[in-house]
């Protein structure tokens, strides 16, 4: 059975930093694409950022210079570091795996976890 449990929201004032963790088991990091997506209450889900099976990063362009995606295979862990967090950050984080970067086409979700930033 495929788990992804992600962790490390919280509340932050703005400006802040955080560093969401996604932690799987029962598939291999290094053969899929993980992707942390967002979705703010009232808003659309949004794909934040993406690392593919090769390694490639992607990142939206509100995530842009502040955000950095990257993954230990040795823990089938894949991290999001958030730097100069803004109140319109705030949301339900999850993380994803799918077999490319597409946000929608992702097999596998994960429970999230509330990123609040406050003004």
């Amino acid at each position: 059975e495929v788990q992804l449990q992600a962790s490390g929201g919280g509340l932050v004032q703005a400006g802040g930093s955080l560093r969401l963790s996604c932690a799987a088991s029962g598939l291999t990091f290094g053969e899929h694409a993980i992707a942390w997506i967002r979705q703010a209450p009232g808003k659309e889900r949004e794909g934040v950022s993406c690392i593919s099976m090769y390694g490639n990063t992607y990142y939206a362009d509100s995530a842009k210079g502040r955000f950095t995606i990257s993954s230990d295979n040795a823990k089938n862990t894949v991290y999001l570091q958030m730097n100069s967090l803004r109140p319109e950050d705030t949301a339900l984080y999850s993380c994803a795996a799918g077999g490319i970067c597409d946000y929608i086409g992702m097999n596998y979700w994960g429970k999230g976890t509330l990123v609040t930033v406050s003004s």
